[in-house]
């Protein structure tokens, strides 16, 4: 047996409250699904989830760990997550000015790659040190010292676990706001401001991480 079954029931119950409360995951995503498309949301839900791999790997090396411990290392980070998440904002607010003053009357066409929405929201996770002491609190509560799996390998497959099951809840969250964002999308002039509000709330996702 490699985990404790009633463990693992109590994980994916916590799991799922953790995954649908609302927070500047589902928020990143709600933004990059009204700018971009539907396409661009379920990019930043495997952004995500393979952010969260990359915790699991620094939580299992005990990278983690020493980032709690060190007040300075949780500061870098800290501001390395508010620094991409308003370089983020600027870039989108940016964008929409320049797009509209070289084509006011021109149909709106988002000047962001969606290549690169993948790599964002990764960044985005990876850069949170709240996730990263997420993992290393959260986590071991669910591992079973009665268990003959090591307790390396418990911590591995519980963090690999969460972002395989946060995966598909985050995957809702974007077709429910494809839905909201085809009505805007219907009116030549709203996905310009779909874009500016996007920006804002990267920014807003910036401030929110430095407190």
């Amino acid at each position: 047996m490699l985990l404790n079954p009633e463990y693992v029931v109590s994980f994916l119950v916590a799991s799922f409250v953790i995954a649908v409360a609302p927070g500047p995951s589902n928020a990143f995503l709600m933004a990059q699904t009204f700018t971009n498309g539907k396409t661009a949301g379920m990019q930043s839900a495997l952004g995500f989830a393979l952010g969260g791999v990359v915790h699991t790997v620094f939580a299992v090396l005990g990278l983690s760990a020493i980032l709690k411990a060190s007040p300075t290392a949780y500061a870098v980070v800290q501001y390395l997550g508010a620094a991409y998440l308003c370089y983020l904002g600027i870039t989108t607010l940016y964008a929409t000015l320049k797009t509209h003053i070289d084509s006011a009357d021109k149909p709106h066409v988002s000047t962001k790659k969606s290549g690169n929405v993948t790599f964002q929201a990764m960044m985005t996770e990876v850069l949170n040190p709240k996730v990263a002491l997420f993992f290393i609190a959260f986590i071991p509560q669910f591992v079973d010292p009665t268990l003959e799996t090591s307790t390396t390998l418990q911590l591995a497959l519980f963090g690999l676990l969460y972002p395989i099951f946060a995966f598909p809840i985050d995957c809702m969250y974007v077709l429910g706001g494809d839905k909201i964002a085809g009505y805007f999308r219907r009116h030549p002039q709203a996905p310009i401001w779909i874009d500016r509000v996007s920006g804002v709330i990267f920014i807003a996702l910036a401030i929110n991480l430095m407190w």
